[in-house]
């Protein structure tokens, strides 16, 4: 498995957080109390593990720690779009384009599309809604890049010790 430099940029991190970085990548109990579950099997209080997540994501150690979902099993969609941006205007775009709830993401490229982002909503319907609401609000062509086909990658990252 390859390994994370967790301290890259980053405050020092404890062995115990490395070890919850290890350990809370896959399996994550689902009960009534899957925090207080995890930190039995970590040797921490449920308060400790919870303290440690927020510390670890406020120091932008982790960026996210939550569930990945299909969103399409549960009725939902999303998709991928992008933006052909002009420079002097990208602030004022970025903020038109986060405004909105349906964008669960997004990020700047190089490229003539430098914003990409990802839209997701409770309905299929909703997709064309967000689109037509963001065109409408920027002036801007939307391109989207609904997905075709899905493959299931999963990497786990060790914390380097």
């Amino acid at each position: 498995m390859p390994e994370l430099d967790v301290t890259q940029g980053h405050p020092p991190v404890s062995a115990v957080d490395r070890q919850i970085i290890d350990k809370l990548q896959g399996g994550f109990p689902l009960c009534e109390r899957p925090y207080a579950a995890a930190a039995e099997q970590l040797g921490i209080d449920e308060e400790d593990l919870l303290a440690r997540l927020r510390r670890l994501l406020d120091a932008r150690v982790l960026t996210r720690f939550g569930p990945m979902v299909q969103v399409e099993r549960m009725g939902g969609a999303f998709v991928l779009a992008a933006l052909a941006v002009p420079e002097v205007r990208y602030d004022e775009v970025t903020a038109l384009v986060n405004a909105l709830p349906q964008v669960a993401h997004n990020y700047r490229r190089e490229h003539a599309l430098n914003m990409w982002f990802v839209l997701a909503t409770e309905a299929p319907a909703g997709i064309a809604e967000a689109i037509a609401r963001i065109e409408r609000d920027t002036g801007l062509t939307v391109f989207a890049f609904p997905k075709e086909r899905e493959y299931f990658v999963e990497m786990k990252l060790a914390a380097r010790l």
